[in-house]
């Protein structure tokens, strides 16, 4: 019997070089003519809109140390076929990078929008930091998740798995990766070896890399995560990772798989439909911590800070949010914004309504004024009294809310009736 997880074999004609690419490759539309096709410019970080702008990243915390390797390499390969480059956000970056290996290239900007991927949230609970999020569509009762909706939108089956049986995730993860099947999988960061300046008690289980490379008899695999390195690590330890139990996102073995036998470019009603979900979410959010109402209501309870947090917690929630806003955290900066004024250049091309272009050059600009708060947030952090530097750090959001508004009633004006 099958295990569950495992997808049909026929989707894929294996080669020497990974697959027969050319007898099932899909013409993606191109965003701004050649470059974000080009692998050694499209992945570094941060690129607002252009060669101007291709600078190398500082390393980060979030960040895997690209000066070190962990262990020799020299008997672990990746998966013939398998892409080794530098991704944005480890959700579109991790998809993108099966898309790629199954011969169908996708940018991570076309992922996120297609995957009704952009929102923005304010989120503070009781023991967790507060948090600035601009992302949308996370899997959860409710909501199809970035990685389905945008398969849906480009022929490609999805499927997410999780369990809490050990067992049933270590033998289907053999299963798959014995096919030479790169496996998108959640696990939590904190237990992840590359990652080295990371505090001993940090975890976060809503982290997506790619398992893209197994050696049975050594017993590691090969780990894509947003650099360009690929990581070698102990099975054991990707078991830990996947099984992690640390709240408030512990990933329950979480793997994904992906049926490209009908992949198709997206429709242009496909496109339109996603950016009119985007918008909706932006202007008519179910609560108000969402959408332009969550950065007007960020603003009000970041002020607040002081009141609620103790001052650790308080230089520390600074840092966090300045990292989740900027590339660091994984946005391709700018809080997604820079993604997704991409992603408009690439909707107008296949919709053929270059107004979405002149959009997309609107929403790089705030993404720039989101640069502005990250900036100012970090050198909160860094400041001798923090709680001094929440008023001018958030002052430029009063104006971000307004452009965002503006900006999302303009696009939804866009959209076909």
């Amino acid at each position: 019997m099958p295990l569950a997880g495992l997808p049909p074999t026929k989707n894929r004609e294996r080669s020497s070089f990974g697959g027969n690419r050319d007898a099932c490759r899909t013409s993606w539309p191109s965003p701004v003519a050649h470059l974000l096709r080009d692998h050694q410019l499209a992945n570094l970080e941060p690129i607002r809109n252009g060669p101007d702008s291709l600078l190398e990243p500082p390393l980060h915390p979030l960040e895997p140390d690209l000066g070190r390797t962990e262990r020799s390499t020299t008997m672990l390969k990746p998966f013939p076929g398998f892409g080794e480059y530098r991704t944005h956000h480890c959700v579109t970056g991790s998809v993108k990078h099966i898309y790629d290996f199954h011969g169908h290239p996708i940018s991570e900007d076309l992922l996120l929008g297609l995957g009704r991927g952009l929102g923005f949230m304010y989120f503070h609970m009781k023991g967790i930091d507060p948090f600035y999020g601009g992302r949308a569509n996370v899997e959860r009762p409710g909501e199809e998740g970035l990685e389905k909706t945008a398969g849906r939108r480009t022929g490609v089956a999805v499927e997410s798995f999780t369990t809490s049986s050990v067992r049933k995730a270590e033998e289907t993860m053999r299963a798959l990766l014995a096919r030479e099947e790169p496996v998108l999988v959640y696990l939590d960061m904190g237990f992840l070896p590359y990652f080295e300046d990371l505090p001993e008690d940090y975890h976060f289980g809503a982290h997506v890399v790619v398992v893209a490379g197994y050696e049975p008899d050594t017993e590691e695999v090969l780990i894509a995560d947003r650099d360009k390195e690929l990581h070698p690590v102990d099975w054991a330890v990707l078991e830990k990772a996947r099984g992690s139990k640390y709240k408030p996102f512990p990933p329950h073995h979480k793997w994904y798989t992906f049926d490209f036998s009908a992949a198709r470019p997206p429709t242009p009603s496909e496109v339109w439909e996603a950016i009119d979900e985007v918008c909706r979410g932006m202007l008519e959010p179910p609560i108000s911590n969402f959408g332009v109402k969550g950065i007007r209501k960020a603003i009000v309870q970041t002020r607040r800070w002081p009141d609620v947090l103790d001052p650790e917690a308080l230089r520390r929630t600074c840092a966090n949010v300045a990292m989740f806003i900027d590339h660091r955290g994984g946005t391709g900066g700018g809080i997604f914004r820079y993604m997704y004024g991409r992603f408009l250049g690439e909707a107008a091309q296949i919709t053929g309504d270059f107004r979405l272009a002149q959009l997309g050059e609107q929403l790089l600009v705030i993404g720039d004024e989101w640069e502005v708060v990250a900036a100012a947030f970090a050198d909160a952090a860094r400041a001798d009294v923090p709680a001094d530097h929440l008023e001018s750090a958030t002052e430029p959001m009063y104006a971000i809310a307004d452009h965002e508004q503006e900006l999302w009633e303009n696009l939804t004006g866009a959209i076909p009736a």
